[in-house]
């Protein structure tokens, strides 16, 4: 293929050695397509160009076919899988996904919100959990937008996520069941409405346990392993330890555990923890990780119908839809030690 003509499906067909409708149905509907044609048909729409032309085509009409994503951290365990959801559901129906890493910063969220309105995408993506800074005057330009993995702080827009509060009752419930009643509560966030979602879920287990507010131990958290430590340091100044450590997340119970094998505990003969999330580093610490699994690649796809049901003018009656993690147990959970 040369440059000198936009490539088109019937270039992309003859290259694969099938027929047009079914480049169409691997373009837009892969899953009713065997593996080996749709592969074949990717190769040649890399070869010829074709889906980069297509989507010249649409800008050059006014419209795209891209969802933008937006998450501040790419590097995060939880956004590849929800990445494969999201690129899954929107392939099938002939969208394209771009990716916008903030890293943290405002000022590169707020630089995507005007990508947005300049029509470069239909629609967006937001792990952020809050919308840039300065997107008020925007507001009535927003296109339709989907939160996911965090509920979206100052937006009212739709969410869709796990079913923060339940998983944390499912960690606690363990907890208590084994024998646990000083059980902290590690990660609390006045301003990431997942974590605090969990405290609420850890609240509600120990009150219907009949564990009474003045034995409860809550400290506060960012969700990172050093705040873990960080945190574990603070409880070992106070009179009284806790059993059991229920975490916001992995990364804080991986924090949580390995400040106490540096203290020479052994857990969980001396010490139980819980995460959430269920990221690959769970199953490698030692003891693994007992833990709440995210349905990360189910959450990516039911996020993108539901954007792909907004962008069509279909408005749901619900602006949440949360999905039931999976409590994984494994070996970092026990009975206390009689005594403790």
């Amino acid at each position: 293929m040369t440059n000198s003509s936009p490539a088109t499906i019937e270039d992309v067909a003859r290259i694969a050695e099938v027929s047009i409708a079914t480049v169409s149905r691997a373009i837009h509907t892969p899953e009713k397509v065997a593996n080996s044609t749709r592969l074949k048909v990717n190769q040649a729409i890399a070869i010829t160009g074709y889906t980069t032309n297509a989507m010249a085509r649409s800008l050059r009409l006014g419209r795209s076919n891209m969802i933008l994503v937006v998450a501040p951290d790419i590097g995060d365990p939880n956004f590849s899988s929800i990445l494969v959801g999201l690129e899954n559901e929107a392939r099938s129906h002939g969208y394209g996904v771009l990716i916008g890493h903030t890293q943290n910063e405002p000022q590169r969220g707020l630089e995507y919100l005007k990508f947005l309105n300049s029509n470069q995408a239909a629609g967006m993506i937001l792990f952020t959990g809050i919308l840039p800074f300065g997107h008020q005057s925007m507001t009535a330009r927003l296109p339709p937008s989907v939160g996911v993995f965090e509920p979206v702080f100052n937006g009212g827009i739709p969410y869709v996520g796990v079913d923060d509060v339940a998983g944390a009752r499912k960690a606690i419930d363990l907890l208590i069941a084994e024998g646990h009643r000083r059980i902290a509560f590690i990660g609390d966030s006045r301003t990431r409405l997942a974590f605090s979602r969990r405290r609420e879920g850890y609240e509600e287990g120990l009150a219907a346990a009949g564990i009474p507010q003045s034995a409860r131990i809550i400290l506060e958290g960012d969700g990172t392993i050093e705040s873990g430590r960080l945190a574990l340091e603070q409880l070992f100044m106070r009179d009284t330890l806790p059993t059991a450590f229920m975490c916001v997340n992995d990364q804080t119970a991986i924090g949580v555990m390995l400040g106490l094998t540096a203290r020479g505990y052994d857990i969980p003969r001396d010490f139980s923890v819980t995460g959430f999330d269920d990221v690959p580093q769970a199953t490698f610490i030692n003891p693994t990780l007992t833990t709440l699994r995210q349905p990360r690649t189910a959450i990516g796809r039911q996020a993108m119908a539901l954007l792909l049901q907004l962008l069509a003018n279909e408005h749901p009656d619900e602006t949440e839809f949360l999905l039931m993690p999976d409590l994984i147990v494994r070996n970092s959970v026990s009975r206390p030690r009689s005594g403790k």
